[in-house]
């Protein structure tokens, strides 16, 4: 099962990944396997989310399949070494297979799970495939029968999953399987690999332009002093079309003034405000919209290469997708501290309805999730946005990753953060100093 995506971008990764699958089974001359592309799953807004498909798993393929194994888009398989490593696992057990992640402090990201101790709790590397048997997953049908998903927020699926299918100590832990990996297929590591990963940062011809981009940073008087000038000391310097949008204007930044009030949480009063400026004032022939906070801290030369790959003439919204009230109906949601990317088309969209904020402080980022569901038009996710710190997130998580954003200036020194993960080469000039900072030590 690829957990891919409807837009048309990665809708073709994932055929091109069937296709690749089916052709290496065939010329294994074997029984074909069953490729399902989660983009194509009618009537199932949350697919994405897994768990609301265990029922239909089971009912399909719990009689006539051992495994469900589960992979990304950008996965990549060796279909002979996945047999060849499932075969070494008695399939009529409950097995749940992956790469294993851990916490290495408590996260917020996690609600501080395992607070005493976070490398106890495995998760896996989504990227790196991971497996369940047919006996776990029909016991995963029978407990979602009986005692339907919590409706709430879905925020990290692979430690949600993880901690759905351990129940406390009543089903299994992951099992880590040396032979999933998230390294890149030429890399001389792969040899034992069943999956190798190549996502990193993608590229799809040339950059789109400096003048195709404009940021829209979401401030308020109390933080021009402090958040601001890490703003200008990082990344203002990427963006050719930047405005500051405040409820008071300050020329010397400058700040633009929207007549909205601040509100102490949500911003929809302001998003929205921000949304028909773009529309209505700034240059029509400007295809992307970038809305950040101003605490977060983004690459917008990696962002120029990630829009390379979608089409500004489809309603595009972009971002760190968040999910709310999914085993329920539901949405999702580009949550906004890690950035939320607009086509103009989508804003068009957008505001032609008649979807607004049900009040001022609402969350923008879900109101506009709502928008977007209601209207048809699907979220979506890079995993390259985030809404947190780096060290919120595993090492072997980030590893793979060329990340476009984070997010939070909490307890962090976040020039820092910016030269050693985002800044166009991590050795910067910096005050007229090459400096380097350690991964690590963030």
């Amino acid at each position: 099962l690829a957990l891919d995506q409807s837009n048309s971008f990665h809708s073709k990764r994932a055929e091109d990944l069937k296709r690749d699958i089916l052709k290496q089974a065939a010329d294994l001359g074997k029984e074909l396997p069953t490729v399902l592309l989660i983009h194509q799953m009618d009537g199932h807004e949350g697919a994405w989310t897994i768990l609301p498909l265990m029922r239909d798993f089971s009912v399909t393929y719990g009689r006539n399949s051992s495994w469900i194994f589960f992979c990304e888009e950008d996965t990549r398989i060796q279909v002979v070494k996945l047999l060849e490593t499932l075969g070494r696992f008695d399939g009529s057990k409950e097995w749940f297979l992956g790469k294993a992640l851990y916490d290495e402090e408590s996260t917020i990201i996690h609600h501080y799970a395992f607070a005493e101790n976070p490398t106890v709790f495995k998760f896996p590397d989504f990227a790196a495939g991971w497996a369940l048997s047919i006996p776990l997953v029909n016991k995963l049908a029978k407990k979602l029968k009986s005692e339907p998903l919590k409706s709430d927020f879905t925020i990290d699926l692979k430690h949600e999953i993880a901690l759905y299918i351990w129940q406390r100590g009543e089903g299994p832990h992951l099992t880590p399987v040396p032979e999933f990996c998230t390294d890149d297929v030429n890399s001389y590591k792969v040899e034992h690999c069943a999956t190798t990963f190549s996502n990193f940062l993608p590229l799809c011809g040339e950059p789109v332009k400096k003048e195709d981009v404009f940021v829209a940073v979401k401030t308020c008087r109390k933080f021009h002093g402090d958040r601001i000038p890490v703003v200008k000391q990082t990344w203002e310097r990427e963006a050719a079309l930047i405005e500051y949008y405040s409820d008071y204007a300050d020329i010397s930044i400058p700040t633009i003034d929207l007549g909205i009030p601040n509100t102490d949480r949500g911003h929809c009063g302001k998003t929205f405000a921000i949304l028909e400026r773009f529309s209505n004032h700034s240059s029509p022939r400007t295809p992307w919209l970038v809305v950040v906070d101003d605490d977060t801290l983004i690459s917008i030369f990696r962002l120029r290469k990630l829009l390379s790959c979608y089409d500004p003439n489809e309603p595009v919204f972009l971002g760190e997708r968040y999910g709310y009230g999914l085993g329920t109906g539901g949405y999702s949601y580009i949550t906004g501290g890690g950035g939320m990317v607009f086509s103009r088309i989508a804003v068009q969209k957008l505001l032609a309805s008649k979807c607004r904020c049900y009040s001022m402080d609402a969350p923008d980022d879900m109101v506009l999730g709502m928008c977007f569901s209601g209207l048809g038009i699907p979220i979506t996710h890079s995993p390259l946005f985030h809404q947190a710190r780096p060290m919120d997130y595993p090492k072997g998580y980030l590893s793979h990753q060329i990340p476009v954003s984070f997010h939070k200036h909490w307890n962090i020194d976040p020039v820092k953060v910016y030269f050693t993960w985002l800044a166009p080469n991590t050795e910067e000039s910096f005050n007229g100093k090459k400096v380097r900072y350690n991964r690590e030590d963030l």
